[in-house]
């Protein structure tokens, strides 16, 4: 990795990353921005504002880091990828978009799902960062499929509620306008047409012949997100109780920072609700199991903006440069 030596007051010569953030004014690139505050092992690379669109000078900063982050829309992505030089070997890309994370030689940045995933983010120089619903998605169907519980033509029906600020700049300023109209105070389910962007990436990563039925629902809170997969004890490849499931899960997330696999019985805590926005602001995520031993129900909750986004995409940063993976990040015991 090509660091760069640079003297303190002290004669100390501290190795500092070089990170350019293609796309720093966007929700994520604002979130990344916040995660490296502090930081003494991270130079920020920072484009003057007029010149952040201009092609030539985001070829520059690109090809002058060692790490860039794409915070863009898939276009923009993909153009930004265009733009590395030839001869340029080390600029490493993290690439926040969905342009990028079904392709071939890129790694998928969901290091919990296995070791081969960890070490393509430490080894790769290119780097897809997972969506936002995917991470919930992949987070709880992985390990059923990869394990053998289900098949991989199981029906998978799967919900999800997540904050307004997965939507991008412009549905938040409609979220947050003062003439803000009435459907927006409800919960409003979309990609009715059984089309959603990220379902390509969970039907690749989870190996599913039969794409999922999901459902995404936005609602009127800021950031927070639950994705939830019920199951049916006796379409499963071996019955599994409630307790046993936990037990499975645990197993398989054991050892993980980011990912905490809840005791059984504690939804119980909310008094048997789940809040949607109670991990907003932070980048790890829990995984509860609940119901009986007939239907099952497996849930993630998280924040969309952290372990959907930006904090998942320093997670991976953190990997490459071989410090503690939560470095920087919000994160419960």
């Amino acid at each position: 990795m090509g660091f760069h030596g640079h003297m303190h007051e002290n004669g100390k010569v501290v190795f500092k990353m070089k990170v350019y953030i293609d796309g720093s004014e966007g929700t994520t690139g604002l979130r990344i921005n916040e995660r490296f505050a502090g930081r003494d092992d991270i130079e920020i690379l920072k484009i003057s504002s007029e010149l952040r669109k201009d092609p030539e000078e985001r070829r520059k900063f690109i090809n002058n880091s060692d790490v860039t982050f794409l915070c863009l829309p898939d276009a923009a992505s993909i153009e930004a990828v265009s733009l590395i030089n030839e001869d340029n070997d080390h600029t490493v890309i993290i690439d926040a978009s969905t342009a990028h994370r079904t392709e071939p030689g890129w790694a998928y940045g969901f290091p919990e799902l296995g070791s081969e995933f960890r070490d393509r983010i430490k080894n790769g120089k290119r780097i897809a960062v997972p969506g936002c619903y995917a991470s919930g998605f992949n987070m709880i169907v992985y390990p059923l499929v990869s394990k053998g519980l289900i098949a991989n033509d199981y029906p998978v029906c799967v919900t999800a509620l997540s904050g307004y600020s997965g939507a991008g700049k412009k549905a938040i300023a409609l979220y947050e306008s003062p003439d803000k109209t009435e459907d927006l105070f409800a919960p409003r389910e979309y990609a009715l047409s059984q089309k959603h962007k990220h379902v390509k990436e969970m039907n690749a990563i989870c190996g599913l012949k039969r794409e999922p039925l999901f459902t995404p629902v936005v609602d009127d809170y800021y950031s927070g997100m639950i994705v939830s997969f019920p199951i049916y004890a006796d379409l499963m490849t071996k019955k599994v109780t409630p307790e046993e499931l936990r037990e499975i899960y645990a197993s398989f997330y054991e050892g993980e920072k980011f990912i905490h696999v809840m005791p059984f019985g504690s939804e119980d805590e909310g008094n048997g609700f789940f809040a949607a926005n109670a991990y907003s602001g932070r980048d790890d995520a829990q995984i509860y199991i609940t119901g009986n031993e007939d239907r099952l129900l497996v849930s993630a909750r998280f924040d969309n903006l952290g372990k959907g986004a930006s904090g998942a995409a320093v997670q991976c940063l953190n990997i490459l440069m071989g410090c503690d993976e939560a470095k920087g990040l919000n994160i419960g015991e």
